[in-house]
């Protein structure tokens, strides 16, 4: 019955996003066009909230005004900050270039590389324990003034200093978030959750193909903390094993703090385990987001875009036609 239903939405919403495609979004932003003034995005969808990870456009330039602009442009109200993002805006000092990926390189430039790299580390480990907490508010009233919230942040601090993960935690909460994000691994879950605890606040963990090895299991990363969340990433997770991504979210819904939504290949398709346009694939897109509809999980539903944009379009046209999709799936 999902599989059915899940394909049937999707024609649907396909229909619904190539009609939509040449409307143009109007909100009130600097940039945009408008016929209403300070008009606010609402991307919650019966009862859904649909967001996007600010990872979606990093085909595009990303400071923080660019990435509200282009909240407002596909309507997004919630979103997943990239660390990076509001660390270059506040000053974050700068890493060396890393050396051009398949390019050898001598020892002595290696050594030259490693001695820079540590330089700046430093230069930022001291940036992070000196900002005002005040500039990261600031920063939320930034994104919340345009009437977008933001409910992670990827730091990614599992390998920093002590000092500098309580900053991950303390600047997160000042944006309005309620956790920070990390890779999974068995040392950043076991590591992250007391600060988490500590901060009163959520370590979430992302995976990627991880699900599709052998003995692989989620149970053991949340274990190491009551604090220690997931950002499910429905997508890689379908790809990789070929799974009905709703079987682990009926199961861990409580410890799921927000997913990864895209659409994939399956791992025996050709091509398999492969990024589409959404409803293009065989991911049960329609199939998670209504579960989420009728159980009412609070769970953030968060759009990564990870196909190819087409020559004519950009990021920020193709996550609009994303959130539409699942706008016509949930209404």
């Amino acid at each position: 019955m999902e599989n059915k239903l899940s394909r049937r939405k999707f024609l649907n919403a396909a229909a619904a996003v190539a009609a939509l495609s040449a409307i143009p979004f109007n909100y009130g932003f600097k940039g945009f066009s408008t016929d209403v003034k300070d008009a606010k995005p609402n991307s919650k969808f019966g009862g859904v909230q649909i967001g996007a990870i600010s990872y979606s456009w990093r085909s595009m330039p990303s400071s923080p005004k660019d990435i509200i602009s282009y909240c407002l442009q596909a309507g997004i109200s919630d979103l997943e900050l990239m660390g990076s993002i509001a660390e270059d805006y506040l000053g974050l000092p700068k890493g060396p270039g890393r050396p051009p990926h398949g390019v050898a390189i001598t020892k002595e430039q290696k050594a030259e590389y490693e001695k820079a790299l540590a330089v700046a580390t430093e230069a930022q480990r001291k940036w992070r324990l000196s900002v005002p907490m005040k500039k990261y508010s600031d920063l939320r009233k930034l994104f919340n003034d345009a009437g977008i919230n933001i409910h992670i942040v990827k730091f990614s601090p599992a390998n920093w200093t002590d000092e500098e993960i309580d900053y991950a935690f303390e600047a997160a909460k000042a944006m309005g978030a309620k956790g920070v994000t990390n890779e999974i691994g068995e040392e950043a879950c076991r590591r992250l959750g007391p600060f988490a605890e500590k901060h009163k606040m959520y370590a979430i963990f992302h995976q990627h193909m991880q699900p599709a090895e052998p003995g692989w299991n989620f149970d053991k990363f949340l274990a190491y903390s009551p604090s220690n969340m997931l950002n499910f990433d429905a997508g890689h997770y379908f790809g990789s094993t070929g799974l009905h991504p709703n079987d682990l979210i009926k199961r861990l819904h409580n410890r799921i703090f927000s997913i990864h939504m895209k659409d994939k290949t399956g791992p025996k398709s050709t091509p398999p385990n492969t990024n589409q346009v959404w409803g293009k694939g065989e991911m049960p897109i329609a199939d998670v987001l209504l579960l989420l509809k009728k159980e009412k999980w609070p769970i953030y539903v968060d759009i990564e875009l990870e196909y190819e944009v087409p020559a004519d379009s950009d990021a920020a046209k193709e996550v609009g036609k994303c959130v539409e999709y699942a706008k016509k799936i949930l209404s």
